[in-house]
Formats: structure tokens, C-alpha cells, sequence
């Protein structure tokens, strides 16, 4: 099989312990040659002086290229600018370009006074401060928020013509989902790669609850063959590594040449899947 292009997704940890533990985590997937991993931020920017040091952190002391993530919420624009040019200073020339969540997840989406309304918006303010590599979302199942599938597109559209070079999509379990959505993509006239995004499931509750966060279905059969493993770490991770194993060869078998793994801060499952793509 051809060697599929990789990327990985880390969360900034909320304490020292995490922290080194991440580290570790990062070492190990290392050696897997990423394109690039990116870091997140919390939901209204709550974790971003730690996303900040992470990325930097990559930057300095690994092979690895550092991807920021940059909201809109709860910063105006000379804010975000000032956050850019700092990255850019540092050699960090990639940001994935997100309208961002409400702290808490409460409520709905308002725009912050003197921001950036939507990523959109952000991705134009981003090219203005410097010549970024600029990733953004895509929803293959519906943004969970957009008044309909056609306007989802829209926006998906809108950030892309603004500068970005790629789109990379909420995580799913279908393959098809993906497939559809590239067709619906390419008759909305883009074509700048969307990279799936693809999730090895740690924790199958925990899983559902993002799921149900971003619109992702869980089909019933992936509900059946993991009723009761939650509880039996080993099977439960056997389980994984052999249906996200099978997802990508999907999607390979469909021509996809690059795929982003959500690690959640954890290298054993993304590596055993690479490994047998491998």
C-alpha cells in the first residue's frame, strides 16, 4: 500500500503531569513523519497561553512542524493579529483557522465586539498579517448550527476562497459520509483538498458525547460492537485500532492520500492503526 500522508491533532493539558505525559506522547508519533500536528484551543480561547507554549515548544525542541489553532471568540482583532505576528515571528508559519465556541459550550455563538465575526473573516485577517498556511473545518455531516447542508457549504467555500489552503473534516465513522460530501464540495466549485479527519475511539461514552457536540452519527452497529468494552481497556482498544483500520483503508481504497488523527493525547492507538496501513 502507498505510504499515507499523516497528521495529528494534541489538546493542551490542564496540568504539569499532563503536560509531561503529552510530551512523551509526542515523541512517540514523532517518528511517524506528520506533515504537521496542530494544537487546540479550549472552547472562547480558555487554554490559549498553554497552546501558545505547546506549539512553540514543538517548534523548538522536535522535526515536527506546529500548526496553532486561532479562534474568533473572546479577542478583537489587533488581539488575533498580534497573537499571528508573534507566531510568525517565532517560525510558526501554519494556523487552523476556527470561528470557535463559546466558553463553556454555553449559549449561542455571538460574535466578540471589535473581532473577527467568522472564520471566513479570519482567515482574510490572517493573510493580511503574513503569508499563513491556513487549515479550516469542514463538516461532512452538517455543522450543528448551520440552517442547512447547502449553506454549510457556502461558508466552507467562502473560507477557502479567502486564503485557505485546505479543509479538514469533524471526525466520522462512515466512510460514505466523507465521499458525499467531497461530491456535494466539488459541485460547489472547490478544490482545495479536504483531509478527513478520523478519530480512534479511547472511550466510547466519551466519544458519543462529542459526536452528539458535532453532528456525527454513530451507525448502530459501531454502538453494538463496543457495548461493554468501556469497561475492558484491552478489547476496547483491539476494537478500535481494527475499526479506525478499516475506516482509513476505506478511505485510501478511495483515493484519499492524507488523513488527520484525533489523538486526544494518546500515541498507542493512532500508531497501531499507521502501522498496519504501513
Amino acid at each position: 500500500m502507498t505510504e499515507i500522508k499523516t497528521s495529528f491533532e494534541f489538546f493542551p493539558p490542564k496540568t504539569e503531569e499532563a503536560e509531561e505525559k503529552l510530551w512523551g506522547v509526542i515523541r512517540e508519533l514523532e517518528v511517524l513523519r506528520p506533515q504537521f500536528v496542530s494544537v487546540t484551543y479550549g472552547a472562547g480561547g480558555s487554554t490559549r497561553e498553554r497552546t501558545h507554549n505547546i506549539v512553540k515548544r514543538i517548534a523548538d525542541k522536535t522535526t515536527m512542524k506546529p500548526a496553532s489553532h486561532l479562534t474568533c471568540v473572546n479577542a478583537t482583532k489587533e488581539e488575533i493579529n498580534a497573537i499571528a505576528k508573534n507566531y510568525w515571528d517565532s517560525g510558526i508559519k501554519h494556523i487552523v483557522a476556527l470561528r470557535g465556541d463559546m466558553p463553556g459550550f454555553v449559549g449561542d455563538y455571538v460574535p466578540t465586539p471589535g473581532g473577527y465575526e467568522y472564520a471566513g473573516d479570519l482567515v482574510a485577517g490572517l493573510k493580511q498579517v503574513a503569508d499563513f498556511e491556513i487549515s479550516v473545518a469542514a463538516y461532512p455531516e452538517v455543522h450543528p448550527t448551520a440552517k442547512s447542508a447547502s449553506d454549510d457549504m457556502l461558508h466552507l467555500k467562502e473560507k477557502l476562497d479567502a486564503g485557505a489552503d485546505r479543509a479538514i473534516t469533524q471526525f466520522f465513522f462512515t466512510a460514505d459520509h466523507y465521499f458525499r460530501f467531497l461530491e456535494r464540495a466539488a459541485k460547489a466549485g472547490i478544490t482545495k483538498p479536504i483531509v478527513p479527519g478520523v478519530l480512534p475511539i479511547s472511550n466510547f461514552a466519551q466519544a458519543v458525547k462529542f459526536s452528539n457536540m458535532c453532528n456525527t452519527e454513530v451507525p448502530k452497529w459501531l454502538s453494538d460492537k463496543y457495548n461493554g468494552l468501556d469497561e475492558k481497556p484491552e478489547e476496547r482498544n483491539k476494537a478500535s485500532i481494527e475499526v479506525t483500520t478499516r475506516l482509513c483503508e476505506e478511505l485510501i481504497k478511495g483515493g484519499v492520500g492524507q488523513i488527520h488523527f484525533y489523538t486526544l493525547n494518546r500515541a498507542d492507538l493512532t500508531q497501531a492503526v499507521i502501522q498496519n496501513l504501513r
